[in-house]
This record gives structure tokens, C-alpha cells and sequence, in this order.
């Protein structure tokens, strides 16, 4: 499993509590393709060319799904 970057989460804040802010905003705020690509990606393990084939859609395809998950929430966990 590979690891969300830490820039992701307010540092003063216990790491459950990350954790539950985090899991709330996949839930929430991600489209359902968004979440599917990050979940398959950092909690997955799959590489974006698998995930690409999986799908039938370019691998920049996957790319571009997974940079827009990781700014949505990097914007969402700033609040």
C-alpha cells in the first residue's frame, strides 16, 4: 500500500482524526471515479497502466482522474 503524502492532512491534529477527515472526504467529496483510481492506486497498489487496462481508457486518462482526486483533496483537507 503505498502512502498518501502527508502535506494532505493537518499535522497538529491526532492522527485518527486525519485518518476520519480523510476517509470522510473520499467518501464525500470524490467523484465516483476520482475514488476509485485513488483507492485503487494508494490503497490497491495498482499502477496506473494496470488501472488504465482495467478500464479501457488511456493510462493519461487515469493520470489526469488521479492528479484532480489529489487536489480535490488537498483542498478539501484544508479546511
Amino acid at each position: 500500500m503505498k502512502s498518501i503524502p502527508s502535506d494532505y492532512s493537518d499535522l497538529r491534529l491526532p492522527r485518527q482524526v486525519q485518518l476520519r477527515r480523510m476517509e470522510r472526504v473520499i467518501r464525500d467529496e470524490l467523484t465516483d471515479r476520482q475514488r476509485e483510481v485513488l483507492l485503487a492506486v494508494y490503497y490497491g497498489g495498482k499502477s496506473q497502466a494496470e488501472i488504465a487496462a482495467e478500464r479501457g481508457v488511456s493510462r493519461s486518462t487515469v493520470c489526469r482522474t488521479l492528479r484532480r482526486a489529489e487536489e480535490r483533496l488537498r483542498r478539501f483537507l484544508r479546511y
